[in-house]
């Protein structure tokens, strides 16, 4: 079949029959669409938007790298199935683990509790999500029957990698495995920048973190080659509430801020580039996060040829994950469908290695169930879908390589925005970087007030009758006791002279050959040595010489559902809070608007009281004062608001003076003024804002306390 009896249709020609379908309605309003990232995406794309682009045209595994570092994409080596472990205790951790890797994980990813990347062990600092580790023991009991030679492992260890790389290394050689390491894959990395950024305070001065940086990159170079101990997250980013340019950019200022570090230190930038990997998640724009994940392939061999790297050296290790951001408290099985979606966007987009996050992770620890089904979505996309072929499905589309080209561009200036200020650091010290993304988050949470983004659910399609999820059983104060009861017994078995001399060598081993300074590490846990011990020993009693405003990290729904959480509590205190339906007119009348209405309202959790409408002004004012309602929203037609919408409130008014009433429908501008006086509160529609109306009545009700 061919298309030859059809003659080509300019843009021109196309655009003026889109016009002519929009009925008079503005084009560049109704078919133009401003993204978060300043990028205005159009209705449709041709040849001519890429005819100046030259990277559509080079093939996957060739510089730039934009079609992926690997010329076969998927089809030799897929991406690595990385789902999260998080469990409380090692030992649990470990049959997590293996229960994840018999399920199809094919690689190791442990997340780490807050205690164990701080190396602190004060019980008001324990946290139970996430793994404990502070001990050569909690490791060995951590990986029995587990080969880290036969899967690849991925960890972020905090502000330095260097403890936890001496802690997981010194399992090795005191079983005489010392050869092993060469063999290990993954990641075990560090971002002191990321972690400053998130945490705002560091623990000990930056120089040391970066020089503790440095020694672990050379040791890697000679003993773990396979093994990188840089971890760059957008995670700090992208959970503030950042668009995919600052996340992008901001990412990669911090790249640059490590490799010109490292290279005052002496390290080439072949050794530096070969040691990172990018950590993204992967958000809900489904096109936008798959240019994100291209653009960034692009931006970081520019960024490595531009200190002088390799070809090599210049092709980036990309880890993705669905994002937390996204993810929401009510509706959780909703879910299950962004992590598909999103899941869909990093394989699409040339993810190395893919973690989709469970659909209760906002909620508790995890089930057996939940764990499954995420396992499962990227078992069925390798397996069922065969996303392991075509390489590059998007290469080519007109859409998508304007798209990441656009990103591309834009993530570019933004870095070198970042760089006039003075680099990374400069400008969170300045607040810039906390300030741009804050106000991106600012616009998303007004858009999710006025719903022109849905997140179903939530704020839109609220499932009043859901019941919870049940959240973890366990007891966590027990948990911790276990935890400081087994680090005790651990030290009560070690000699504690023989320790404290290895402590005491770390800091000797420091300027010495470059594999010294782990030799002393490894030798000081097998000493018996905790990681709490070790970290104080490397602080050497400084104290972090840089704060900054943090970026917080936040859920996009959080502030809907504290909005709901506060009618529920109120409903267990007083017994709920009741919204009357004054449908007035025929069913046909007012039906639309009562269902809008009445959704409006549920994203509360407001009782709704409905009704089939009523034919007389008198007949509604006395079923709503019958209802013990304390708001009255009155439904109908535009056509009959004028004659109905006055005396109808007016009434309400006289024989309820506390009761809010509420119109359906945006009044026409003649007719604002004269529906206020006669008593209307507000006005709900497409266009008000859900949020902060819904708060208003809550304060009205008297919720805050």
């Amino acid at each position: 079949m061919t298309f030859d009896e059809f003659s080509p249709t300019s843009y021109d020609e196309w655009r003026k029959e889109a016009e002519t379908a929009l009925k008079g309605a503005p084009f560049e309003r109704r078919l133009l669409t401003r993204t978060y990232e300043d990028i205005t995406l159009e209705p449709i794309y041709r040849m001519e938007d890429i005819e100046n682009l030259t990277h559509p045209l080079t093939l996957p595994g060739t510089p730039d790298y934009l079609r992926g570092t690997d010329r076969r994409g998927y089809m030799d080596r897929p991406w690595s199935i990385a789902q999260a472990i998080d469990e409380y205790l090692p030992e649990e951790a470990n049959k997590a683990v293996k229960k994840e890797l018999s399920g199809g994980s094919n690689s190791i990813h442990l997340v780490l509790n807050q205690s164990t990347r701080d190396c602190v062990e004060s019980s008001d600092r324990y946290d139970t999500r996430g793994l404990s580790l502070a001990t050569l023991k909690d490791v060995d009991d951590l990986l029995t029957d587990l080969d880290l030679t036969t899967y690849p492992i991925h960890l972020f260890a905090g502000a330095s990698s260097a403890p936890m790389l001496g802690l997981m290394s010194a399992r090795a050689v005191a079983q005489g495995k010392r050869d092993s390491l060469r063999s290990r894959r993954g990641c075990i990395g560090a971002d002191p920048i990321g972690t400053l950024a998130g945490s705002g305070h560091l623990s000990c001065p930056m120089d040391e973190l970066m020089d503790e940086m440095a020694l672990s990159i050379q040791w890697g170079r000679e003993s773990a080659p396979e093994l990188k101990t840089v971890l760059i997250r957008g995670d700090v980013y992208h959970d503030g509430g950042a668009n995919c340019v600052q996340e992008l950019a901001c990412s990669m200022a911090t790249g640059i801020a490590y490799i010109r570090a490292m290279t005052i230190r002496g390290i080439d930038v072949d050794d530096i580039a070969s040691q990172i990997r990018f950590s993204f998640p992967v958000g809900a724009n489904f096109f936008m996060e798959i240019a994100k994940l291209r653009a960034a392939r692009m931006f970081w061999s520019r960024i490595v040829r531009s200190f002088g790297g390799k070809d090599e050296s210049a092709k980036i290790d990309l880890f993705a994950s669905t994002s937390r951001f996204t993810q929401t408290v009510y509706d959780p099985y909703v879910n299950v469908l962004r992590g598909t979606t999103q899941a869909f966007s990093a394989v699409i987009g040339g993810a190395d290695s893919l973690w989709v996050r469970r659909f209760d992770d906002p909620i508790r620890t995890g089930t057996e169930q939940s764990r499954r089904i995420s396992r499962n979505i990227q078992v069925l996309l390798q397996n069922e879908f065969n996303l392991r072929q075509p390489i590059d499905p998007v290469g080519g589309s007109w859409y998508v390589e304007k798209l990441t080209d656009q990103v591309y561009r834009k993530s570019w200036e933004y870095m070198q925005e970042i760089e006039s200020s003075g680099g990374i650091l400069e400008a969170l010290k300045t607040g810039k970087i906390q300030d741009d993304v804050a106000g991106v988050l600012k616009s998303r949470q007004e858009k999710l007030n006025r719903r022109s983004d849905r997140a179903v659910g939530t704020n839109a399609y609220a499932n009043v009758t859901e019941r919870p999820l049940d959240e973890s059983p366990r007891s966590d104060r027990d948990e911790k006791s276990v935890r400081k009861k087994a680090i005790s017994e651990y030290r009560e078995l070690t000699d504690e002279l023989h320790r404290e001399k290895t402590l005491k060598s770390i800091l000797d081993s420091i300027g010495g050959e470059p594999g010294a300074f782990m030799k002393a590490l490894i030798e000081t846990f097998m000493a018996g040595a905790t990681l709490s011990e070790v970290r104080h020993i490397l602080d050497d009693g400084f104290q972090g010489d840089i704060r900054v405003r943090p970026i917080a990290p936040h859920r996009w729904t959080e502030r809907f559902e504290e909005l709901r959480r506060r009618t529920e509590d109120f409903a267990v205190r007083e017994g709920g809070f009741k919204i009357f339906l004054a449908g007035m007119g025929p069913l046909k009348r007012h039906k639309a608007r009562s269902d809008f209405s009445a959704s409006f309202m549920e994203v509360a959790n407001f009782e709704v009281i409905r009704n089939d409408g009523f034919d007389t002004i008198q007949e509604a004012v006395s079923a709503a004062s019958e209802s013990g309602a304390a708001v009255t929203v009155i439904c109908s037609s535009d056509e009959s608001y004028p004659d109905l919408v006055p005396p109808l409130a007016k009434a309400l008014k006289e024989n309820m003076p506390e009761m809010k009433v509420l119109l359906a429908g945006a009044p026409a501008p003649e007719f604002k003024e004269i529906y206020e006086k006669s008593g209307v509160d507000d006005f709900i529609h497409v266009r008000a804002n859900c949020f902060e109306i819904l708060e208003s009545l809550q304060r009205t009700g008297g919720m805050f306390q």
